[in-house]
């Protein structure tokens, strides 16, 4: 079980509800053990709750949270809360929930946290939420390539301000959401309110509900594109990949590091199940950052193949898939030595890496 402090990103456009949203959520029972980091610069006020000043960049709200604003390195912010909650300066938080400004690519947080060799010593990525305005959203996700973006690498995406925008375009803007991101769960807040519970916890440990989120990710692995893109989305891909053999845990790794290394940057989200030597291994990267991969407790089905969700921006899933070989990667049975390669799959992993540059 790991102990280290979730941590929690909320994101979204500008206007989107996330600190109306962060209101509700601090006025939880259930959240007063929260640190809560704003990611922006400059005075920032949290409605008549929280003004900051730069000589008072921590806050003790009434209820316990304890919120900040980032004016420097957010590594060094994370850190100095943990000091000062060790020191007995702040209350023993639970949580951290950093708020991103509207213009934010919330992939650089997202990076920082979860690959941060000093922050994660006490801190471990959570849960990525995006607000998405029902009232604009549908005019952000044509006119800003960050809106995008911000949905593609989420696991949680809330619908804010359905209560004053039609039905009709509201239902559009889900279908949206979906085609971009088929794989993350769509909320709705009421009146900027939706329960904490609903929108954390995002984050594997392998235990027996992993199984069913994990099985989730895949029910969308058929997902249809019917509808002809919308501007920005025209070079986001939503497809499934299917690998039927088993692999082996060195072919995974020199495959997920040859993906996230040279195609990074067109690799909003992977996520997906596979079967490494057996044992159902669950997967998730964003970008060039590549999770922990967690072992399941046991397979959500009878399927026992690989199976992967992509959302890629201009990559095409036969360029992802050319790049299978390298699972074959294995350690020769006949080799001298246990961890001698087979020379035959090393030539087909260079062969793929070549043409994927």
């Amino acid at each position: 079980m790991d102990t280290r402090i979730p941590v929690c990103i909320i994101t979204g456009c500008l206007g989107s509800g996330k600190t109306t949203l962060l209101n509700r959520l601090l006025a939880e029972r259930a959240m007063s053990d929260t640190a809560v980091i704003i990611n922006e610069f400059g005075e920032i006020g949290l409605d008549h709750l929280l003004v900051t000043t730069p000589a008072e960049t921590t806050v003790l709200l009434e209820d316990g949270c304890i919120c900040c604003t980032v004016r420097g390195d957010l590594v060094q912010t994370l850190v100095d809360l943990h000091k000062r909650r060790a020191a007995g300066g702040l209350p023993p938080f639970q949580r951290v929930v950093i708020e991103t400004t509207g213009l934010a690519d919330p992939v650089p947080i997202i990076q920082t946290v979860a690959t941060d060799e000093q922050a994660a010593q006490w801190y471990r990525l959570d849960t990525v939420v995006t607000l998405v305005d029902a009232v604009h959203g549908a005019q952000q996700l044509d006119t800003q390539p960050e809106a995008v973006k911000q949905i593609g690498v989420a696991d949680r995406v809330v619908l804010t301000k359905t209560d004053i925008a039609e039905h009709g375009p509201v239902a559009a803007l889900r279908e949206r959401v979906a085609q971009i991101n088929p794989g993350a769960t769509l909320l709705t807040a009421v009146h900027g309110a939706i329960p904490a519970r609903e929108l954390f916890g995002a984050a594997l440990d392998g235990g027996a509900g992993d199984v069913q989120r994990v099985a989730q990710w895949l029910r969308h692995e058929a997902y249809p594109h019917d509808e002809a893109p919308h501007a920005h989305q025209r070079d986001i891909n939503a497809f499934a990949a299917v690998y039927e053999a088993p692999i082996t845990g060195s072919g995974f790794a020199t495959w997920l590091t040859l993906l996230a290394s040279l195609r990074g940057p067109r690799l909003l989200r992977c996520k997906g199940l596979l079967n490494v030597e057996g044992s159902p291994v669950a997967v998730h990267a964003v970008q060039t950052v590549i999770h922990e991969p967690i072992t399941l407790e046991r397979w959500p089905d009878d399927d026992r193949r690989s199976r992967l969700v992509f959302i890629t921006r201009g990559l095409e899933r036969d360029t992802i898939e050319r790049t299978f070989d390298a699972f074959r990667l294995a350690p020769s049975r006949g080799a001298a030595t246990p961890r001698a390669i087979d020379p035959a799959a090393y030539s087909r992993f260079l062969d793929a890496a070549r043409r994927f540059r």
